[in-house]
């Protein structure tokens, strides 16, 4: 069968997309300087996949979609490398009273080049020693067809299609000046944001987590299926050339790297040249400051003498070149013991675990604690007190514990368990559903969250005190003036300029004309006029001020349209939240459970004493009578085989909980119960520990109904329903007016897009909102349109 011609113009779109492609990885992981975003290399990688997919007589070894290969059948094939692939000599620096003498075994290695050569302070070329897997990358006419690891050094093991997988590997080598067979060696190594990211990832959804990210990328490279190398992100850098076939190379290794950058490699950007002793130590100082700064991890630097010549005069000794050697840090890991797992509150209320160790070195720096991230990571690594761990710390990262060593547990060890409340302020930590996260519910009365809490009570969208800026916040709690939001209200003007004073005074900045004699008020009067204006809110602000877990703006509103007044909002128990639009099991648990903190109830109340006032309280919403009943509490209490048709059935009986209860389990079947779900009731009802928050509810249910006028009609709002959602420049009312009148309206504005979403409104500059409605088939208006919809409802209003 003969083969398909395709069309000429395909072909060059073909090519044209490979040279786009290969491009964008020279310009991001060789230059650093990426030219497209993440979404448009998709796209052009998707469009490539779908030509060649069309077509594939277009499909060429060296494409970029060859990225992923075909899964490895058991095991990989060994590889014997033609230019043994060599370990170096390690130097350690050593206690001393001179820099020569701390690192005599460097000194002894550029003393004994010198003598060799017979050269005074010979020039090395210099490079961080990565923290990764050494491999090697065979090239045949500028095409990769192997890459495998370094193994023992004689032989390796076939990694090719998970080499593929890495985009910083060029699978063609760029302009046209490279040998016929060119081998070059290199690391693969995994980024910090990108380990970081990773474990992060795989702590959400219960996965094991990477040691470090040396481990993360030998692990990813040894997988036997390519696609899980490359859904993990790998970086490479060279750093040698093996075998070299068909061209000469520079006379010097620093040449040749640079050589390297030019056919299209990484090149870690430390890599340099360095005179003499001197020379070398400066280069490990300055890498060494620089090292926590660095994308990822070192242990160490490498010293190789710059010309081959000299190279090849100085020769091997013990497998191991007398030309070069590596200058190691201190580790970075290290074992100690946990004497204690504590709880530290964060700024927003999250309960981290942290492990007090036996103190120890680790990377020159005394560490005593260590993260455990969360709960299920404690579970996960079975961490104890008692236990003999490995901690690590590795650039600016927290250190954290990253294994137990299990065969050296003492015995009698418990298990650990979070604690039940916030070790800070004694409220109720809860956990969120579906989350590993476990949050204080104490936001206004623990320390620990006083200035997060105080900034966002302040805020544009919430109480509005304009000027009470996070330096301000910062000062007043750290003096001592403000413990809760409810003592804003207390403040004069002689505390803020108090306050003023201490903090220049503490930070050394008190102005000139202070000194003079000459003190500023306005800034202080503007302040108490600002805190005295925001007495006056609406119900909506005050309650997103309160910080409650879950409580963005848009529920605040529901919360405040349905319940009318703060009094049944603080009253509504959980299972009576949850009938209202939009507020699920999580957050209405969030809401009830901020409540009943007795600290929480007492800054509400002082924060109303203090003259809060709200000007849109009003009675319960009418339309509550609708979703008040005993079918919806006897649907909510999931009593097993009780469906909603019974519970329709029961309600229209006998109408209240004591009326069922009263007729009993005989008089339930004659209306209409099925027996099983009838048993199932009486039990239900007759644990009093499952039936108490049924009566709590029907009792919540009850106020509200009650406080509904009779006269109250259920009215339909024009926009009741929709969920509208903005995105972009909106020129000509702006985003927060639009919201205000789409919910004036009725309708929901919602900060994401979804399968609910009605109409996403897009304006100047549409993000990504704009291509999550394409993709969902959502209609998509302009600010046009928008204005018309308005008009049209306002104007019947």
């Amino acid at each position: 069968m003969s083969q398909r011609t395709v069309p000429a113009d395909i072909q060059a779109r073909a090519a044209d997309l490979r040279e786009r492609i290969e491009q964008a990885n020279h310009q991001y992981h060789v230059l650093d300087d990426p030219t497209i975003t993440d979404a448009e290399y998709d796209r052009l990688m998707r469009d490539l996949e779908s030509l060649e997919a069309e077509h594939p007589e277009l499909q060429t070894p060296d494409s970029p979609t060859r990225k992923v290969g075909a899964r490895a059948s058991g095991g990989f094939n060994e590889v014997r490398h033609a230019i043994p692939m060599l370990s170096l000599n390690n130097a350690f620096g050593t206690e001393g009273e001179s820099e020569q003498e701390r690192f005599r075994e460097v000194a002894e290695f550029e003393r004994r080049i010198e003598q060799t050569l017979d050269r005074r302070e010979p020039v090395f070329s210099v490079e961080p020693k990565l923290d990764g897997l050494a491999i090697s990358l065979r090239y045949e006419d500028g095409v990769f067809v192997q890459g495998a690891t370094r193994g023992d050094g004689e032989t390796g093991e076939d990694v090719t299609a998970n080499l593929r997988t890495v985009r910083a590997i060029p699978l063609r080598l760029r302009g046209k000046d490279w040998p016929r067979v060119l081998e070059v060696r290199g690391e693969v190594i995994m980024l910090r944001k990108d380990f970081e990211a990773f474990n992060d990832y795989a702590r959400k959804h219960d996965e094991k987590t990477l040691a470090n990210p040396r481990n993360g990328a030998a692990g990813s490279l040894r997988q036997l299926d390519p696609a899980i190398t490359a859904r993990r992100k790998l970086s490479f850098f060279a750093y040698a050339v093996g075998v070299v076939e068909g061209a000469s190379l520079p006379s010097t290794h620093s040449a040749t790297l640079q050589k390297l950058r030019d056919w299209g490699f990484p090149v870690s950007p430390e890599v340099g040249t360095a005179k003499g002793f001197k020379g070398l130590i400066a280069y490990y100082h300055r890498i060494g400051e620089k090292r926590d700064a660095l994308p990822y991890d070192i242990d160490g630097v490498v010293y190789k003498l710059d010309d081959y010549a000299g190279q090849q005069e100085m020769g091997f000794v013990s497998r191991a070149p007398r030309w070069a050697i590596a200058h190691k840090f201190p580790a970075q890991e290290q074992t100690t013991t946990v004497e204690a797992i504590e709880i530290q509150i964060g700024r927003t209320g999250a309960a981290t675990p942290v492990a007090r160790l036996a103190p120890v070195q680790v990377a020159g720096v005394t560490v005593t604690n260590a993260t455990l991230h969360n709960a299920d990571q404690v579970a996960r690594l079975d961490v104890r007190v008692g236990d003999t761990v490995i901690v690590r710390r590795a650039g600016d990262v927290i250190p954290e514990v990253v294994r137990v060593i299990a065969e050296q547990r003492p015995a009698h060890t418990k298990a650990w368990h979070m604690p039940s409340h916030c070790p800070v302020c004694g409220s109720e930590l809860l956990r969120e559903e579906g989350q590993a996260a476990w949050r204080c519910s104490g936001g206004l009365i623990c320390p620990a969250q006083r200035k997060e809490a105080l900034i966002h009570f302040a805020g544009r969208r919430a109480m509005d005190i304009e000027g009470l800026g996070e330096r301000f916040v910062d000062a007043l709690v750290d003096f001592g003036y403000v413990h809760t939001p409810a003592d804003l209200y207390k403040l004069t003007l002689d505390d803020f300029l108090e306050m003023k004073r201490r903090a220049d005074e503490r930070d050394g900045s008190t102005p000139e004309t202070v000194k003079q004699g000459k003190v500023a008020t306005k800034w202080a009067e503007n302040l108490i006029e600002a805190i005295q204006a925001s007495k006056r809110t609406t119900l909506p602000r005050f309650l997103f001020g309160l910080g409650i877990m879950h409580i963005g703006e848009s529920t605040a509103k529901t919360l405040a349209a349905w319940l009318g007044r703060l009094e049944f909002v603080r009253t509504t128990p959980e299972m009576v939240l949850r009938v209202l639009p939009d507020i699920g099991g999580e957050v209405a648990q969030s809401i009830d459970g901020f409540f009943e903190q007795e600290g929480n109830q007492k800054v509400v109340d002082a924060l109303l004493a203090s003259g809060i006032t709200f000007t849109d309280e009003a009675d319960p919403s009418p339309r509550l009578r609708q979703k008040l009943g005993l079918d919806v509490l006897l649907d909510m209490a999931n009593v097993p085989k009780l469906g909603p048709k019974s519970t329709k059935q029961l309600a229209s009986h006998f109408g209240d909980l004591k009326s069922l209860q009263d007729a009993g389990e005989a008089k339930w079947i004659t209306a209409g119960m099925p027996s099983a779900a009838a048993s199932n009731l009486k039990a239900f009802l007759a644990d009093p520990k499952a039936s108490a928050p049924l009566h709590e509810a029907e009792a919540a249910m009850q106020r509200l109904v009650d406080a509904i006028p009779q006269t109250a009609k259920a009215q339909t709002a024009p926009l009741d329903g929709q969920t509208y959602v903005l995105t972009g420049t909106l020129t000509s009312l702006g985003r927060d007016a639009a919201t205000e009148r789409l919910e004036a309206l009725g309708a929901k504005v919602s900060g994401s897009v979804s399968k609910k979403t009605s109409v996403v409104v897009a304006g100047e500059a549409a993000g990504s909102k704009l291509d999550k409605a394409k993709e969902l088939g959502i209609p998509v208006w302009d600010e046009g349109q928008l204005l018309a919809l308005l008009a049209e409802h306002e104007g019947g209003a």
